[in-house]
This record gives structure tokens, sequence and C-alpha cells, in this order.
């Protein structure tokens, strides 16, 4: 009877520690993710160039946990590995390009980019090198410009602004220095990939800088640049740098939350009291 007795008494207590114990699952896991019902987080690998994008991205993880994703966010310091990683589904989605650099990669690569979503856009500035005036450019000055195709055109519908040089009536966004129809000055072009132009600046006459570039190397494009694109003109909406994502992800509700947060009133906030003009909300 001792034995049978002890036997129940030890039956019943560990019936009563598996009622209280049984949902061994953290309260607060179940609050981690809106946006599904099991209480799993979600990541979200999103490559980005260091500023201003991934100083942007970083300014939005908290709002993404707080969803249940995890943001994880992948550097790059080039143009071209960041899209191939999403279009190969190595990313998620990538911060760094503006939407005619994607169409024109996808065109160039075979590659399926789609715009999720315009953040901001950065005007391109000109800047000195071994000489400061535009003013009085010197004859045959040699200026660096990006060697992709749509940010060297940029850079030369800059200078046609500027008056130094006249480019074809059909030479369009993606212009090279062969459609250059008037250059009174004889400039010189030192084509080069983008990511090298501020390190190369005391080499040059003048350099065209991508302002993501001209940012992470300190320059500011409102008050080192001798002259920038203007934020009101029609570049601002061709060069809007996007959220990039591979086609068929465009209802992925992790992506529909990053571009979001990204459009809050919090992020441009800080945009505009981070970067004072050199980095402009496009939302």
């Amino acid at each position: 009877m001792k034995k049978l007795l002890a036997l129940t008494m030890a039956l019943v207590l560990c019936l009563g520690l598996a009622a209280c114990g049984g949902d061994t699952t953290d309260p607060a896991a179940g609050n981690e993710d809106t946006n599904n019902q099991t209480g799993e987080t979600v990541t979200l690998r999103v490559g980005a160039t260091p500023a201003p994008h991934q100083e942007i991205l970083e300014q939005v993880v908290d709002t993404l946990a707080a969803q249940g994703i995890t943001l994880e966010i992948v550097p790059y310091n080039d143009y071209n590995v960041p899209n191939t990683a999403v279009e190969e589904g190595e990313d998620d989605a990538n911060f760094f390009q503006h939407v005619t650099y994607m169409e024109n990669f996808n065109a160039d690569k075979g590659t399926h980019l789609v715009n999720a979503g315009a953040i901001h856009y950065e005007p391109m500035g000109i800047y000195a090198g071994k000489s400061d005036s535009l003013e009085n450019i010197a004859d045959g000055a040699v200026i660096a410009v990006p060697n992709d195709p749509t940010n060297e055109g940029r850079s030369l519908l800059l200078l046609q602004e500027l008056g130094l040089i006249t480019l074809k009536e059909d030479a369009g966004l993606e212009a090279t220095p062969n459609d250059i129809a008037d250059n009174p000055k004889n400039l010189e072009f030192q084509e080069m990939e983008a990511a090298m132009l501020p390190q190369t600046i005391d080499e040059v006459d003048f350099s065209i800088i991508n302002s993501n570039y001209a940012l992470d190397a300190g320059l500011n494009p409102m008050t080192d640049a001798l002259a920038t694109e203007d934020p009101e003109s029609d570049a601002a909406q061709a060069y809007a740098n996007i959220i990039a994502i591979k086609e068929g992800n465009e209802n992925n509700e992790a992506i529909k939350a990053l571009v979001a947060a990204l459009q809050s009133d919090e992020v441009r906030e800080f945009i505009e009291t981070t970067y004072n003009g050199s980095v402009v909300p496009m939302f």
C-alpha cells in the first residue's frame, strides 16, 4: 500500500508540473512578428553602400524588429555586386542606386530588378581638384566622371547645365563624351569607377562625384561642391534612390514593411536634419 500511495503521489506531482510548465514559449515571442501567426522572426537581408544608405537603414532597425523582422544590412562598396546578389537571391533587396541606373543594369545584364519604393535623391556635385574655379576653367582641363552609363550621362548633363559643354539633342540620360556637340574649353574626360572618384580627386582638375561616395569621403555636396544639380529639376525623379528587389517579390510583407518604415516621418526628419540638403527625401 505504501508503494502504491507513493507512486500515486508522484504521478499527481508530475501532472501538476506539466500543467504549470507545458507552455515553454516566451510570452514576449508572440509579439515579435505582426506578419505571421507563429511568432517566428523574419530576417531581411538588404545590401547598401555606407553613406547615406546604410545610415538611413539603421534608423528603421528597431521599427522592423517590433514587427518581427530582423534587418540585416549587408555593406557594399561598388555598384555591381549588390544587384547580382539580389538577382541570385543572396540578398532580399538593396538600397544604393537610383532608378535609372537599375533600369540600365537590367537592360545590360539581363537581370529582373524592380523598384519597391523611392526613398531619397542625392544631388550630384562637381568638386575642385587641381583647379578650384569653374568661372576661369583652363583650356584642356581634365574632369573625372563616373564610368557607368547613367551616371556618366548625368555628369555630362550637369556640365551642360553649367554652360561648359553642349550635348547633341538626342543624347539623353546615357550620354557619353562622344555625344558632345560643342566643347569650347576642350575639356578632357577621365572615366573611372564611381567609388574611385573621391580617392583620385587631386589627380584631375575637377571630379564629378555621386553624393553617396562624396559623403563617405567626408565631402558635403552642399558646402564642398562647386556646383550641384538643381534638386527641383527633372533629375530628382530620374535619379531617385530606391529599394530594389527581384521581380516577383513585390508582395513580400517584410519588403512592404521596410519601405513603409523608410518612408516615415521619423526617417524624413533624420534625412533633413542629418544631411542638410545633400540628401533630399522623395516621399
